[in-house]
């Protein structure tokens, strides 16, 4: 451990633990000690942790045996330990990190490999809104749909903190983006983040709306992150041999869609979850975006703060998520390191 005492690290800390399946009220705040590092871990003292739907879902499962019962998946901070075998990060760096749980706390471990720097141009709690957004987009794009130089993209959500920067990134990469949203207000956001056009879902059907304005076409790929909601429309708005990428199981329901006209179009409807990747694949995830959409953030590429909360007001930041009238991100800062 260091001599300076910038970085000196308490027995114990705060952590946000789900302490049963339920409603926000079962988050409470628990002092635990402090994680220790692996060999190839870092730990980070947190300054700002991003709030996600995947919170949200884990704690109405209840507590996490597997991974850690504290939400949380990203986070921004300081490094103040490093294992044994990590050479590519330093005591000191500012950084943000895609965390495997945890990050709802005044420190928390990551893998030193799905660690980046801070961006210029971004402040330290900002940067806590990026990484499980743009791991997201690039898995899911780039990996999972294939998604070619010049073709086009439908994203559910076009104002989430996923849809939000996936927009902007894929704008930037010369992708059309087009979104739906839930309000003319959110429509209107999208649009100035850089999709083509937005469709309120509330409003009429998104797909014949999202044909008028291609001249009779759909689009290559879709993001879904509304569940088995929009099979038979998701369809319908698709180009042949277009991919549906779906990013939420919907609660488990059955996904229903016309066979007949997805065999015809050569369709494929797939999906993927980002927390069980294998640590070898985020990494390789993690090296593309530093190379690739890094460059871009703080000029082309920047996220929307919904709301910022302190750490103990976890509870209200899923409530405020669950009400469903966030533009961006929610973020929860932590009070003792960075004011």
């Amino acid at each position: 451990m260091p001599l300076d005492p910038t970085f000196a690290v308490p027995a114990c800390h705060a952590e946000i633990h789900i302490t049963a399946a339920g409603g926000p009220d079962v988050l409470q705040r628990i002092e635990r000690p402090v994680p220790r590092c692996g060999a190839s871990d870092v730990l980070i003292r947190v300054a700002s942790a991003g709030v996600n739907r995947h919170d949200v879902n884990q704690r109405r499962r209840g507590p996490d045996t597997v991974h850690s019962p504290v939400p949380g998946l990203e986070v921004s901070g300081v490094v103040v330990r490093v294992g044994d075998d990590v050479t590519d990060v330093r005591i000191g760096d500012a950084v943000c990190a895609l965390v495997n749980g945890g990050g709802y706390a005044e420190y928390a471990l990551a893998d030193h490999a799905q660690v980046l720097p801070v961006p210029a141009g971004l402040s330290l709690r900002d940067a806590a809104a990026l990484p499980e957004a743009l791991f997201t987009t690039a898995h899911n794009f780039f990996n999972v749909a294939r998604l070619a130089p010049g073709e086009s993209v439908l994203i559910h959500g076009g104002t989430s903190g996923v849809g939000s920067l996936a927009i902007q990134v894929l704008t930037a990469r010369g992708h059309a983006v087009y979104a739906t949203c839930g309000s003319d207000e959110k429509c209107a956001i999208s649009r100035t983040l850089g999709a083509v056009d937005a469709f309120n879902y509330r409003t009429g059907a998104f797909a014949d709306a999202l044909k008028a304005a291609r001249g009779g076409e759909g689009v290559d790929v879709i993001l879904d992150m509304a569940g088995v909601v929009y099979g038979r429309q998701n369809v319908d708005a698709l180009n042949r041999r277009g991919r549906i990428v779906h990013l939420s199981p919907g609660g488990g329901a059955d996904l229903s869609f016309p066979l007949r006209e997805l065999m015809r179009k050569e369709a494929v409807v797939t999906g993927s979850l980002l927390r069980p990747l294998p640590d070898i694949e985020k990494a390789a995830i993690a090296q593309w975006l530093r190379a690739q959409v890094w460059p871009l953030i703080g000029t082309r590429v920047k996220p929307i703060i919904a709301q910022r909360l302190p750490l103990a007001q976890a509870s209200q930041a899923h409530e405020i998520l669950e009400a469903g009238d966030v533009a961006g991100k929610i973020l929860l800062d932590v009070a003792h390191a960075f004011d």
